[in-house]
């Protein structure tokens, strides 16, 4: 029996694909980078286990990115920030209304609700001021506690703080970070969510439509795995 449902954030509760959307190739149009996008690229990654858990803020990763680069000025940082943080505005003012109404609908069903996301600083402010939040009973956050998915880690602090015993667990997510993989390891109930999946496109699709899990194609249909 499913006592805890635990949720990924981006690409299930809400998508950076709708809307304005603000990626490494718009950071280099932005900054006239122009032939060093991928190099750009290249740096930006290298930053991202910093990003993800709390070592630096996002800021910080696009200032390390452009020194390497040897294009760094404080000016187009602020640039890169106003226009990120516009994006992400975008995406926390329209939260589908259908993933509002299906973790209503699990607290009426006194299903606990988790919430394990790979975030970094600027998306941790976001998530902290939605209406979303106030709905998750555990929320785990690589920002602030300093591991992220896929680590076994997570998904066992996860169970522990829910006081679920993780067979009881569902766990839903798009499937990027490996995320299913490692809910099913932690012996959780995996299910792929693909009702953004179409939104997205290349180089940035999180994750492919994995046949080796269960599908739930729209918001509600979660509930059928209870």
């Amino acid at each position: 029996m499913i006592k805890a449902v635990i949720f990924d954030m981006f690409e299930t509760l809400v998508t950076l694909f709708e809307g304005k959307t603000y990626f490494s190739e718009n950071v280099a149009e932005d900054l006239g980078l122009g032939s060093q996008l991928e190099e750009y690229r290249k740096y930006w990654h290298a930053t991202e286990n910093d990003r993800t858990t709390g070592k630096i803020t996002f800021a910080q990763g696009i200032e390390t990115a452009l020194r390497a680069l040897g294009q760094y000025t404080p000016q187009k940082v602020e640039l890169v920030m106003k226009h990120r943080l516009a994006a992400l505005q975008d995406t926390f003012s329209a939260i589908p209304k259908e993933s509002v109404q299906l973790l209503q609908e699990l607290k009426a069903r006194e299903i606990k609700i988790g919430l394990m996301t790979n975030t970094f600083s600027d998306e941790r402010d976001f998530i902290r001021a939605s209406e979303l939040f106030p709905y998750f009973d555990v929320p785990l956050i690589s920002y602030e506690i300093g591991i992220c998915k896929p680590s076994q880690e997570m998904f066992c602090k996860m169970t522990e703080l829910l006081g679920v015993p993780a067979a009881e667990c569902l766990y839903v997510g798009d499937g990027g970070s490996g995320e299913l993989y490692a809910a099913r390891q932690a012996g959780m109930h995996p299910v792929q969510c693909t009702w953004f999946h179409e939104l997205a496109f290349e180089p940035h699709v999180p994750c492919p439509i994995l046949d080796d899990f269960e599908h739930a194609e729209k918001q509600m249909d979660v509930l059928e795995f209870l």
